[in-house]
Order: structure tokens, then sequence, then C-alpha cells
């Protein structure tokens, strides 16, 4: 199969995940498929939007028309990292024997929905690092790795702070997307009231498995990225730097740090799949600029003077890749 064929088929399978989500999922159409270029990408993803809007919803949808394992953790101020891991129970063998026996946490599964996760202790969110960024999981002095797939897709809501942990600059780093959800407009609110209040609820069918999945994600890593582009990119991430020679005014008044370089690989990943789903096998500019709020905003982080003048990470994103030449002269 030549590349132009593997490329169609990508962007096929792609259109096909994105209109079974939509059965059940109206509007949010930036949010869906920010979310599954997360999934192709094989990231992980931190959905943040005000309670009701359908983050779990859309995330349980996104399972049902993956044909993978899914699990639902809820995070709460008293769940404890073996309830994640898992934890090793003494078995009786017939004999009267005894054993320890590994029971699997819910951490063991392809797609790990993580509710609420800003409301657990860091200890128990300390959990999460390890699978997030190895694939596996060390429990009892042993290294057990994950089935792949892996993904955790998490949400929180940024408004409620009471009973709440900041999640640490490490773990949001561990995240290749943060997708803000928006409140819908008058005409997605109107359909999701009739679909959610009538006889029966919108139901979906499984559209791939994990096997085509992870052909995908292969398949977006070969997608070629021209010099120019990719020096645009690597750009853009060190604007974001206060100490750096190429971040505007106010990036060097209002930031303290800038993001790593895990922000990098997140911009050329998201670039390949957005290429591929715009029909062409190789990155643009303009891929790099679309991917660069989704990317980033989570991966700096505002001092005093930007926390107090109330300035969002998004504003300063669009400033840096206006201000970035797309030339390297």
């Amino acid at each position: 199969m030549d590349v132009e064929e593997q490329a169609e088929r990508f962007s096929k399978a792609f259109a096909r995940l994105k209109e079974e989500i939509g059965k059940a999922i109206v509007g949010q159409d930036a949010v869906v498929n920010e979310t599954l270029i997360t999934i192709v990408a094989g990231g992980h993803a931190l959905l943040e939007g005000v309670p009701g809007l359908g983050k779990t919803y859309l995330v349980r949808t996104l399972s049902e028309v993956l044909d993978i394992r899914f699990s639902r953790i809820q995070f709460t101020p008293d769940l404890m990292p073996a309830d994640i891991t898992g934890i090793d129970l003494i078995r009786e063998d017939p004999g009267g024997g005894k054993r320890f026996e590994f029971q699997p946490g819910p951490i063991f599964a392809n797609i790990v929905l993580a509710d609420e996760i800003n409301r657990a202790t860091p200890k128990t969110q300390s959990a999460m690092l390890e699978a997030m960024q190895e694939h596996s999981v060390t429990t009892g002095g042993q290294v057990r790795r994950l089935t792949e797939p892996f993904f955790v897709l998490a949400t929180q809501n940024p408004l409620e702070m009471e009973g709440t942990y900041p999640l640490p600059e490490a773990q949001l780093d561990r995240f290749f997307f943060k997708i803000l959800v928006p409140f819908p407009n008058l005409g997605d609110l109107t359909s999701i009231t009739t679909r959610t209040t009538g006889r029966e609820a919108p139901k979906v069918s499984k559209i791939i498995g994990p096997k085509d999945l992870m052909a995908m994600r292969d398949f977006a890593r070969e997608v070629p990225v021209a010099e120019p582009v990719l020096r645009y990119a690597m750009r853009v991430v060190l604007a974001t730097h206060p100490e750096s020679g190429e971040s505007p005014e106010r990036v060097r008044r209002l930031v303290s740090y800038g993001s790593s370089p895990r922000g990098a690989q997140a911009l050329i990943q998201a670039g390949r799949i957005r290429a591929l789903l715009a029909g062409r096998y190789s990155v643009s500019f303009d891929d790099i600029v679309e991917s660069a709020r989704p990317a980033l905003r989570h991966r700096i982080i505002l001092n005093f003077e930007g926390e107090a003048e109330g300035m969002g990470s998004d504003n300063l994103i669009d400033e840096i890749v206006r201000h970035v030449p797309r030339s390297n002269k």
C-alpha cells in the first residue's frame, strides 16, 4: 500500500470516529477533534471545563467507539495510591498454604478516565506519574507493564477551589494536550436538551480496535517535517521562556517558566496528524500554529505580575506565534 492510500485510510478512519462520536456529543467539534488527535498521537489529555458540559460523557463515548478496555477512577480526597495501581492480596491454596496475589487496579486498562483528577491528594496523584510516562506500574518492587495502547483522559473543574489540589507541574507536563471545554451555544444547547430528555439515549458503535489505532499512530509518526517548519516550532517553544531572545516583551515580563521539550514534541506530532487530516503528507506552519494553544497552555507558568493582571496563557501563545518569524532569516 502506497503513502497516498495509507493517508486516505487514516483520514477516513478519523472521520468515522468523529461521525460516530457526533451521534452522542452535540457540537464541541474542536474538543472532539483535539481529543482524537491526542489519542492518535498516543498522548494523554486534560479536559477542563465547568460541571455539566459533557467531559465525562465524551470520554465514555470515546471508549465505546474504540474497541479497547475502559476504566474510570473517581478522584476524591480519600483516594489512596493502591486504589489506582492495585494491591497484593493474601490467597489461601487448597492445601492450606498462603501466597500473595496481585490484584490489578483500574489503571490496568487501555483508556483510563481520571474524573476530577484535582480532587485527590498529591500523594495519590503521584501514583499516575509512572503510568503516564513509562506505561508501567511498580508495586511490591515489581515493574508491571501496562497494555498498549494506554491513554489517560483526565477532567477537572477550573472554578471550584475548595477540596481540590492543583496538579503539580511535572504531572501537567505529561499531558499531551490541555483541552478547554466551552459552554454550548443556543443551537447546541437546544439539541443537547432534546437528545437527553427523550425516551432513548443515543447509541454508538465500535469503529476501530487497538491494532488499527496503533497503526494510525505509527503512520502519523512517518509524516515528514521540513526543516523551516521544524525550526519554527522549536522557536515557538523557546519563545515561551522569558530568558530567551526569541520571546516577546510580555512573555519576558509576565512568565516565570516556559514549556518543556514535551511541548515541542506535542507541537510536531499534532502537526503531523493535522496535516494528514487536511490531505497533506507534509507539516505546514499553520499546523503548528493550530496546535500551539492546546500543546503549550498548561506548560507556561505565569509569575506574580502575570497572575495579578489576569493574563491567560492563550493570549501569550497567540502573541508568540505572531512574534516568531516563519523564516530563518
